[in-house]
């Protein structure tokens, strides 16, 4: 390795991974930065994920025992590990997956903050008491481990994604397995590495517990349709939930899926101009618009349209885009040559529809792909943007209605993330019981969702949630208990049956 393949080579050792895992493999670990190969990793077969699975019903077996404060302890240690190790995973997650280094010390952050919560979550795992009508009864609530949780990340978040189901999973009193994108194989083993600190630490968790899977996409469909896995949190495109969807159902198990986004943002007369400008841009801009959540629809009212758009040009034109290691950079490179064939090809699509584009020309040359964001003055809601294309394409329209703009707001097949800027609380909370989306923002961005809510979007977007506030709930299993304490048996509802 030369250059920055050291530079990761070292990073890796100093995270601790073992050397033969990304050296001695046959997936190439490629960096956006540049297109150059890092080192070839080594990738599970069939049998190593079926010993995988096995182990992990085991661990599971005997990790449902353990009393979930307990279990809480050990995400309290890997949230200790993750802080000391911050600062190597975000390079990595800069070097591998092209996020701007504040970006990649952000995803960490979200790692450490869901280990905090989880940690509290280990002693609120609240069941109820329930009123009964029978006398000398007592009826309640429990929720029990739910089992093996497969977990499928996406390149764009390549370990928080992870985090907040692993950290939920574990102190719910589940075992996790995961498969990384193939995109971001580096990334995983380095965290992996961070948590076994954790597990040497906690001392006496049971022998997989929590593994990593790398490989294809015959990885993730064994993790999809093999009966040991009770619950599949997957990441990724519609079109791959299309597929996961109907082969978990075939068999019953539990699914969260995290699919697309294509979220509109509305700037209303009333909006502090500044601030909209921001949270547009960054949320359009952001992650070289290669987040779920980025921001690609943006409705502004037809009095400040002219002002605020010429705005939005003079930010897009004027924004650094390059390698996040070598410049201070806003935009990093887009994932491959695919990601911007497809930025490519919806540009070419708006124009056909009448769109005027502006910026999305490629920076430079060579093997990695970065390119000017580009932000396209549409005639309609027609066309490309009716699509999600993961790339920094932010499409603009002219609005005149608040209640008209909100319906073309939501008439897309997505539901994930939306916003509206103004200072009208009217406005603001029509449009909060319209929006249609799992998440619904005033005055800030559709991008940088805060771990405490649940996240996740509806429609198209799969109707999974993860992370905070009560989504814990996916990876247990309620049972409803019921208690006589007397020596007679009246029935519910009344029924009479005496022998």
């Amino acid at each position: 390795m030369t250059g920055i393949g050291e530079a990761v080579g070292r990073l890796l050792d100093g995270l601790g991974v073992d050397r033969a895992l990304w050296t001695d493999g046959s997936m190439p670990s490629v960096t956006p930065l540049t297109g150059e190969r890092l080192t070839m990793v080594r990738v599970a077969d069939a049998a190593t994920t079926d010993e995988a699975l096995d182990k992990a019903g085991a661990a599971f077996r005997s990790w449902r025992h353990v009393p979930a404060p307990r279990r809480g302890e050990l995400v309290r240690l890997w949230g200790e590990e993750l802080r000391g190790a911050k600062d190597d995973l975000a390079r990595l997650v800069t070097i591998e997956a092209g996020k701007i280094p504040s970006e990649g010390a952000g995803e960490v952050q979200e790692m450490i903050d869901i280990c905090d919560f989880a940690v509290g979550l280990s002693r609120q795992l609240y069941g109820l008491t329930i009123a009964t009508e029978r006398p000398a009864h007592r009826m309640m609530e429990v929720w029990h481990p739910l089992g093996v949780i497969g977990v499928i990340s996406a390149f764009n978040f390549p370990v928080a994604v992870w985090a907040w189901n692993a950290a939920l999973a574990l102190v719910c009193g589940n075992s996790v397995v995961w498969k990384p994108s193939e995109k971001t194989p580096l990334t995983a083993l380095a965290v992996q590495a961070v948590f076994g600190r954790a597990l040497a630490r906690f001392g006496d968790a049971p022998d997989g517990l929590a593994q990593l899977l790398i490989g294809g996409r015959e990885v993730g469909e064994a993790l999809v349709d093999d009966n040991r896995v009770a619950l599949l949190s997957a990441t990724g495109s519609t079109r791959m939930g299309r597929s996961v969807a109907p082969r978990l159902a075939a068999r019953f198990a539990r699914a969260i899926l995290e699919l697309g986004g294509n979220n509109g943002a509305i700037v209303a007369p009333s909006a502090d101009l500044d601030l909209a400008l921001r949270g547009v841009a960054f949320g359009a801009m952001g992650t070289a618009g290669q987040r779920c959540t980025t921001t690609r629809r943006v409705f502004v009212h037809d009095s400040i349209y002219d002002g605020f758009v010429a705005r939005l040009k003079a930010a897009y034109a004027s924004v650094g885009v390059g390698n996040p290691l070598e410049s201070e950079v806003l935009v990093g490179p887009l994932i491959d040559r695919a990601a911007f064939e497809a930025m490519e090809g919806a540009l070419g699509a708006a124009r056909a529809a009448g769109g005027v584009v502006y910026g999305g020309e490629r920076v430079g040359d060579g093997a990695s792909f970065y390119v000017q964001p580009a932000l396209v003055e549409m005639p309609g809601q027609i066309g490309p943007v009716l699509e999600e294309t993961f790339a920094p394409i932010l499409y603009v329209m002219r609005y005149y209605d608040l209640d008209q703009v909100i319906e073309l707001h939501n008439d897309v097949a997505a539901g994930l993330s939306s916003a509206i800027f103004t200072t009208d609380v009217r406005e603001a909370e029509r449009f909060l019981a319209a929006s249609d989306c799992g998440i619904a923002n005033v005055n800030l961005g559709t991008s940088g969702a805060e771990i405490g809510g649940a996240f996740g979007g509806e429609k198209e977007t799969g109707g999974g949630r993860e992370s905070g506030s009560d989504s814990w709930r996916q990876y247990m299993r309620r049972a409803t208990n019921t208690i006589n304490y007397s020596d007679a048996l009246p029935l519910a509802q009344g029924v009479s049956f005496e022998l």
